[in-house]
């Protein structure tokens, strides 16, 4: 994983709106690397401050870092107890179709 990929990780992520979520496997197709989700799972662990990390989730509508609940939250994204968005279909953001 270069330095290109990560920021190119970090430019999209960055675009995600308040309030919706998008899918690391989503990024990554948006920016050329379809096969590539745990890699930009990878950079999230390592992103700028200005980056929304909590809104990157699994394909499965699941929180992968509980922590992020609390930030979610506080952009109204309700949580289940099983760590699941609600309406995750309804909040997704698809970088490919919004861009």
């Amino acid at each position: 994983m270069n330095d290109l990929f990560k920021q190119q990780v970090y430019e999209v992520t960055r675009l995600i709106p308040k309030g919706r979520v998008s899918t690391y496997g989503a990024i990554a197709k948006a920016v050329g690397y379809p096969n590539h989700s745990r890699h930009v799972g990878n950079a999230m662990g390592n992103c700028p401050k200005d980056v929304p990390a909590h809104r990157v989730i699994s394909s499965s509508g699941k929180l992968s870092v509980p922590s992020f609940r609390e930030r979610l939250e506080k952009e109204n994204v309700v949580v289940q107890e099983n760590w699941k968005i609600k309406d995750f279909k309804t909040l997704f953001w698809d970088p490919l179709a919004e861009l």
